[in-house]
């Protein structure tokens, strides 16, 4: 890989059926959402229903697993939702999912067909490594409110991805900054899709196989490599 990405063993402590699988993708061609990406949110949320039966999505067992781990590292599940239940709940509602450009269209709909925490970064705005670790309250985190550009600091033992330039997603998978987000001019990512027991190994697999081969579909020669989970 390319990009490397390690776990601390303290979140390992804390979430010890943590997995999760990566994609490294180069050449890729963003653009706006198209008809194509939009039918396939539409079919990720009718797909969703089906798992779902009726139920909501935070009593799926995974989601369930997610709240109990968030409730952990001290983060209020139904107030900051892990990003797969907060999808999930925008597609089973009335305004559905929103449209935000090809590639992140592609991971959103895998993220609600599967119910799987998915996340996309530009590697090319990542500066060093990537790191899961339990947060120490001074890293800096930069975001954007009310159209300026502002810093925040996570809370001290939350669980944060980061590279050397600080906080690239709070609360695990909660928020993504703007820094390393995928744009339309993104050419190169890195896609992170993350599980808890009980979901099993071979459905996070099932999920990031989906993923890498909507990548090739919609992006004809990239160059894609899925690796190993871990």
């Amino acid at each position: 890989m390319t990009l490397t990405l390690t776990v601390s063993d303290e979140v390992r402590a804390l979430a010890p059926g943590f997995t999760h699988v990566a994609i490294e993708a180069h050449g890729l061609v963003n653009g706006p959402s198209t008809e194509g990406t939009s039918a396939l949110l539409d079919d990720a949320a009718r797909r969703l229903a089906v798992r779902l039966d009726g139920r909501a999505p935070h009593e799926d067992p995974h989601m369930a697993a997610w709240r109990e781990v968030y409730t952990a590292f001290g983060s209020k599940p139904s107030r900051t939702r892990n990003s797969a239940e907060a999808l999930a709940k925008r597609a089973l509602s009335d305004g559905g999912l929103p449209r935000i450009n090809v590639l992140v269209d592609l991971y959103n709909a895998i993220s609600v067909a599967h119910l799987i925490p998915v996340g996309g970064e530009d590697t090319n705005h990542i500066q060093g490594g990537m790191r899961l670790v339990r947060a120490t309250g001074e890293e800096d985190f930069v975001t954007v409110a009310g159209g300026e550009e502002i810093v925040e600091h996570p809370d001290a033992g939350e669980v944060v991805w980061c590279d050397d330039a600080g906080v690239t997603c709070r609360r695990w998978n909660w928020r993504q900054g703007p820094r390393t987000r995928l744009t339309e001019a993104s050419v190169s990512a890195i896609f992170l899709l993350e599980t808890l027991a009980p979901m099993p190994v071979a459905g996070v697999e099932a999920a990031g196989a989906e993923l890498a081969e909507l990548l090739e579909k919609f992006s004809p020669g990239a160059r894609i490599s899925v690796h190993a989970p871990e």
